[in-house]
């Protein structure tokens, strides 16, 4: 047991103390450099917990990437040492790793509130049929419950986001005590004060670690989810025709809004997205979300009701590419099309690194419609993150000893470090930490090591899971910059001389119809190399091909296209 640090010890005593003295680490795999990929390690002891494994979406520079997860290697070894994993609530920045990363670690126990332990079962489901019944379940049916995870206890608090069931977590070790809030929000009343008070976590054992999501440390003020729905009761009730929202699978409590104001008006719902229609009818199961038996009807019944009885939600507002909105937009959804008096509303955040494709999509959408909103024009979507000043009123009702932001990009992280710092917190008790960093904790002190875990992009595309495609990232970057070309050589492989002229094969570099002296040019220099090469062996031929050719199309053209050599021995 310590003792109480103002007891008195003989120096050599206190020396042995603080040598048994075991530290509270804290290392975040992900969430702390981007939006997206949210896990954090919590480690006491020979004790681990982990709270969220969320998916990060890929941007624009990741051709034919689906999405990026946490990288764990920090954790290969220790997965009997793993007492549970926490979800804090089940959006996918959150959630979305969870089938792929829970069976590489052996399926520990998760925890969580029923929603997000229905969504998390579900994508398991998708990921592998039949894994969901390996999930080892402790499900949080109350705030008050309070569960024992090895050396640490775990309890829960109550948290404002944009979908069911959000939840913060207390993290109870000897070393410290841990306050994550997930995602979270303060909603506040018509005087502009929070209705929840937090001040009761001030109380918690010292030191006290307060972590808080910081997406919002640049935003003045939100608006109101009132205010949201009031503008979209506004639209839907006064639309031309049809009203085509565009919004996330996960924002359910949103869609359950609609559903009901549809109702209000004699409204027909269409949910279009295998996600999005899966999400509800979970939702429904739990009763989180109730409608009569009409409200909702296939796409195939579309042509049976005028325009104006039309509301169609769905999955795409972020330009995704298989997704219905981009669909319709493109022309390629077998039952909608788009009119000039549809209403198209994007009731959605732009994730960062989307702005571009979300940019294409607006323009292809105003052109084919004369009715667009979004939040450029119009409060239609609440974000359901705090902003400056809720992340103000946060620390000054709990009055932690140590500030940690998290989630989000860094210079979020580092603003709301400021923010903590303008309304008085000590700056030397403020830690911005990156992917991988390690935080240490105990009753006397803290600090942040130089040193990290491995915390690198793990990526997964239709082919699978690996850390090592930055490789195969940089070729697609290439590829889709300045294409690449084949060069095929038949020698004889007694010889090594050329059997005939080489074979020059392009794809996404010229033209080929266009740029016959260049290929010519090029097919030469390669039959001079080869002929006055000797008798290498294929890879030496190859090498110098691909290092040969690169500099001569790079001196003509200024482009770098993937020089892929092929060597045919006869």
């Amino acid at each position: 047991m310590l003792l109480p640090a103002d007891l008195s010890v003989a120096p050599a005593s206190r020396q042995k103390l603080v040598a048994r003295e075991k530290n509270l680490k804290i290392i975040p795999l992900g969430g702390c450099e981007e939006v997206g990929r949210n896990m954090t390690v919590f480690e006491y002891d020979r004790d681990i917990v982990i709270v969220d494994m969320g998916l990060q979406f890929p941007e624009e520079d990741m051709p034919g990437i689906d999405y990026i997860i946490p990288n764990i290697k920090y954790l290969a070894g220790k997965e009997k040492n793993i007492r549970g994993i926490v979800f804090t609530h089940g959006h996918l920045d959150h959630v979305g790793a969870a089938p792929i990363l829970l069976e590489k670690l052996g399926y520990p126990p998760i925890i969580g509130r029923p929603l997000t332990i229905a969504l998390i079962k579900g994508r398991q489901e998708d990921y592998k049929k039949g894994t969901a019944a390996k999930l080892r379940i402790i499900p949080v049916n109350d705030l008050n419950n309070i569960i024992q995870l090895g050396k640490f206890t775990l309890k829960f608090f109550q948290v404002e986001h944009s979908i069911m069931d959000a939840m913060g977590i207390i993290l109870e070790t000897r070393g410290g005590t841990i306050i994550h809030a997930g995602d979270w929000s303060l909603e506040r009343n018509e005087r502009r004060r929070p209705i929840i008070d937090y001040s009761h976590l001030r109380k918690l054992a010292k030191p006290t670690i307060l972590m808080l999501e910081s997406l919002g440390s640049t935003r003045q003020e939100s608006v109101s989810s009132a205010d949201v729905y009031r503008n979209l009761y506004n639209i839907i009730s006064q639309a031309p025709g049809r009203v085509i929202i565009g919004t996330f699978s996960s924002q359910i409590e949103r869609i359950s809004w609609i559903i009901k104001t549809a109702e209000e008006l004699g409204k027909k719902i269409i949910l279009a997205g295998y996600s999005l229609k899966k999400n509800i009818e979970i939702a429904k199961e739990l009763g989180y979300v109730r409608f009569k038996k009409n409200t909702l009807i296939d796409l195939g019944q579309i042509k049976d009701y005028p325009d104006g009885r039309i509301i169609i939600i769905c999955t795409g507002a972020q330009g995704e590419r298989n997704a219905v909105l981009p669909r319709i937009v493109n022309r390629e959804h077998r039952h909608i099309r788009l009119k000039k008096s549809d209403t198209i509303i994007f009731s959605s955040s732009i994730i960062p690194g989307h702005e571009r494709t979300i940019q294409r999509l607006k323009d292809n959408i105003y052109r084919q419609s004369d009715h667009v909103i979004h939040s450029e024009l119009m409060d239609v979507h609440i974000s359901g993150h705090a902003n400056r000043r809720d992340i103000a009123d946060m620390i000054k009702m709990i009055k932690p000893t140590y500030f940690v932001p998290v989630y989000g990009n860094h210079y979020l992280l580092k603003e709301a470090a400021k923010l903590a710092v303008q309304i008085g917190f000590p700056k030397e008790r403020i830690f911005v930490p990156d992917n991988g960093s390690i935080i240490l904790i105990n009753k006397r002190s803290a600090k942040l090591l130089s040193r990290k875990v491995p915390s690198a992009y793990v990526f997964v595309d239709g082919l699978g899971i690996t850390d090592m495609q930055n490789i195969v990232l940089r070729d697609r970057q290439v590829l889709a910059e300045d294409g690449m070309v084949v060069v095929i050589v038949t020698v004889d492989a007694k010889t090594g001389k050329l059997v005939h002229s080489p074979d020059i094969i392009s794809r996404g570099f010229i033209f080929l119809k266009e740029n016959k002296a260049l290929i010519e040019d090029l097919r030469r220099r390669v039959r001079k190399m080869v002929e006055m090469g000797g008798h290498p062996d294929a890879n030496e031929i190859k090498n110098h091909i691909r290092e040969r050719a690169g500099q001569f199309l790079f001196s003509k053209t200024e482009k770098r296209p993937m020089i892929l050599p092929v060597v045919i021995e006869v």
